[in-house]
């Protein structure tokens, strides 16, 4: 969602939204975790590997239209979080096929923990996703369903842009009474 957010800020305000890879595999990595979770994390080794890859091979605008494939078909799409799906994505933004090959195997993993650290160590290790940078402070979040639209969406981010300008803010948060809404 704060993806979908913030390609709709670049519409309405001055903006350029730079994709980095992060993994929550390699967050999870050794953290005792409940099973169900635990294979969810498993299975999102592949993916995030595909991403490092098209990152790699292609750039960040290359990555901002894989990461739009993949997420439009794992989410709104209900695909299931599979090697096939992300082969299908690749396809879709006319990425190389061996990439997914790629992705099943461990070559990639310590490009992908250091791609991970240089996102994540910024903001701390007690949060996941999402993460933005802006002002050169990283934060969480923000965490929004539905992403806003036009204006709106600009006004959120002029709000997360002034709380980024004090150096000792640190977070605002309240519990979620909806899931993601996807439109």
């Amino acid at each position: 969602m704060t993806s979908r957010w913030m390609l709709e800020v670049e519409k309405v305000r001055d903006v350029k939204t730079t994709f980095h890879v992060m993994s929550l595999a390699v967050l999870n990595d050794g953290r005792d975790l409940p099973e169900d979770y635990r294979e969810h994390m498993d299975k999102a080794w592949v993916g995030a590997r595909a991403a490092l890859a098209v990152e790699q091979r292609h750039g960040s605008e290359a990555l901002k239209a894989f990461y739009t494939a993949v997420g439009t078909r794992f989410h709104p799409g209900g695909e299931p979080q599979t090697p096939e799906t992300i082969g299908k994505a690749l396809a879709d933004c006319g990425l190389e096929a061996d990439i997914v090959e790629l992705a099943q195997t461990d070559e990639l993993d310590d490009d992908l923990r250091r791609s991970h650290h240089e996102g994540m160590d910024p903001v701390g290790d007690e949060v996941g996703t999402p993460v933005v940078r802006i002002n050169g402070m990283s934060l969480f979040g923000p965490v929004i369903s539905p992403a806003p639209k036009g204006e709106e969406a600009g006004d959120l981010f002029d709000g997360v842009l002034k709380v980024t300008a004090y150096p000792g803010f640190f977070e605002l948060k309240r519990s979620r009474d909806v899931g993601p809404i996807f439109d």
